[in-house]
């Protein structure tokens, strides 16, 4: 038989060629193939885990599989909200869309549509007044007054409250007259038209003290004239014409806001080293008769003119710190005609009229464009509104 064999390099030396695998590196090849298979190789259940899995599958049949205690509760959590968040979206997209039509139904204008409340609108402050008006005030909405509302409907509405309304302008040397005692003059004059006009008290009937105590003392007639008035009121002595006062048996203030608008005014006064001051103010008070229960609102409008006069008093005898009243002029509307009781007299729609008849011209009480007509005979006439 033949043997056919190819040349191997090395194969002419006749020696016995080495294994290509070490006998340690063979061994450690065996032992891991060993624990690879070990590992591999399915284990059989122990007995719990029998039980436990055939306690969730008889479970799980059952519809009674109970949720991981953590990741259940907290996907239940959010899905609820998600509801809420959703029908809570619903209800914000419908009131957005209705208050989109009509703003209006939302308190103050937040959107500055300036639409959506005329009342604001009409009642905006009037800036002060500096100058006499060149007409009466617009009409304003033939609104009804009311206890919530007393000024409804009147051009009063958009005025200054009170005090507010009687601001001095300031003061500077004139005339002669220092700037400190301008300035004292013209505090001194809204003392006497605040305590005259506004204090509750004086509205109520009592002594006005406070404006009697600005008056100069040497005008010892005007002072009888006023002490007698407030005391013994009648025709040739009336307080009215410079105090305004109600019957607190017959009506009462509704609140406590009159309003105010006027002006006041100085300048070198006609006799030299004087100031004359000139004041011009209109006050409107809201009533309701004095009974339990009332609820009628009227008003009375009163416009005051007084002239003021500051003397030097190195010059001149003059208490320092008072002032001289020149002349004082009043107009009244809606007050009963020929009543001399001291007080004012307001005429309710639904009661009949009291006083004599009117007997001169319809004017507009709150029409601050005209001078008072102080050379017209004494009269009394209707008013177009209050």
């Amino acid at each position: 038989m033949s043997n056919r064999s190819s040349d191997v390099p090395g194969s002419d030396s006749g020696e016995e060629l080495p294994s290509s695998i070490p006998d340690d590196v063979w061994e450690k090849f065996v032992r891991d193939s060993e624990a690879d298979i070990r590992a591999s190789a399915p284990k059989e259940p122990s007995a719990r885990a029998r039980m436990v899995t055939e306690r969730l599958r008889q479970q799980e049949a059952r519809g009674e599989l109970p949720a991981g205690w953590r990741t259940g509760p907290v996907r239940r959590e959010k899905s609820g909200r998600r509801r809420v968040w959703a029908v809570i979206g619903v209800l914000l997209a419908a009131v957005l869309a209705v208050v989109a039509v009509r703003p209006s139904l939302l308190p103050g204008d937040p959107f500055g549509t300036g639409g959506g409340s005329d009342q604001a609108a009409s009642a905006t402050p009037l800036a002060p007044e500096t100058a006499a008006p060149t007409a009466p005030p617009e009409a304003a909405d033939p609104e009804t007054p009311t206890l919530e509302r007393p000024f409804a409907g009147s051009p009063a509405e958009r005025w200054a409250d009170g005090e507010a309304g009687i601001r001095p302008p300031a003061a500077r040397a004139v005339g002669g007259i220092g700037k400190g005692e301008v300035e004292k003059a013209l505090q001194q004059t809204r003392t006497l038209l605040v305590d005259a006009n506004l204090d509750p008290a004086t509205l109520r009937g009592s002594r006005p003290t406070e404006a009697l105590g600005v008056i100069e003392p040497r005008q010892t007639d005007l002072l009888a004239q006023l002490n007698t008035a407030l005391r013994a009121p009648d025709k040739d002595h009336d307080p009215l014409t410079l105090f305004s006062r109600f019957d607190p048996a017959e009506v009462r203030l509704v609140g406590t806001v009159v309003k105010t608008r006027g002006r006041m005014t100085y300048g070198p006064g006609k006799e030299k080293d004087s100031v004359d001051i000139h004041a011009d103010y209109t006050f409107v008070y809201p009533v309701v008769r004095a009974e339990q229960g009332a609820t009628e609102v009227t008003r009375t409008v009163v416009r005051r003119v007084l002239d003021i006069r500051v003397y030097d008093g190195t010059r001149y005898q003059a208490t320092p710190g008072r002032i001289s009243i020149v002349r004082y002029d009043e107009d009244a509307g809606n007050s009963a005609c020929d009543v001399y009781d001291g007080y004012l007299h307001p005429h309710f729609d639904s009661a009949a009229p009291t006083g004599a008849p009117p007997t001169g011209p319809t004017v507009d009480p709150y029409d601050r464009s005209k001078e008072l007509d102080r050379d017209r005979p004494e009269s009394c006439g209707t008013v177009s509104r209050v």
